[in-house]
């Protein structure tokens, strides 16, 4: 048989390649979004909030200035490990759990422009969960020997 007709079990170079520039774009973009809400300050993301869920009566006001203390850092935090690739699988799951709390909180708002936004993030999530074993190459969890 053809040296080229013989499937390997590797991934090719350019899927691991296409792997790493995916989580570390999609990181950086996760990044800035709570990097940039922390740079704004408090106030300003929390007024934000109020107004984005002023017509919400299931979100009770009292729990958006708690969101808006943690979600910023959150952002900033799994954003970083994806950049990077360091606890690939926790920033996965961490982040994919933040999703799930954006993506409630918008159909509440019933704002679903933002919410068909949203499930684009949760793919990216999605593919990049699924694909992490084989594909996390060019990564701080692949030059330390960790596979989680």
């Amino acid at each position: 048989m053809p040296e080229s007709s013989v499937k390997s079990d590797q991934p090719s170079f350019d899927a691991v390649l296409a792997y790493g520039i995916l989580r570390a774009t999609f990181g950086i973009n996760i990044m800035l979004h709570g990097v940039s809400r922390l740079l704004a300050g408090p106030a300003g993301f929390l007024a934000y909030l109020n107004h984005y869920f002023e017509k919400t009566p299931m979100i009770p006001p009292a729990m958006l200035p708690i969101f808006a203390a943690v979600l910023p850092w959150a952002e900033g935090f799994f954003g970083l490990l994806l950049v990077v690739g360091l606890g690939t699988r926790f920033a996965i799951v961490g982040g994919s759990a933040v999703m799930a709390m954006l993506v409630f909180g918008s159909n509440l708002a019933q704002d679903w422009n933002i919410a068909g936004l949203q499930l684009i993030y949760v793919f990216i999530y999605y593919y990049l969960l699924v694909h992490r074993e084989r594909l996390n190459g060019f990564s701080v969890d692949t030059m330390i020997g960790t596979k989680r």
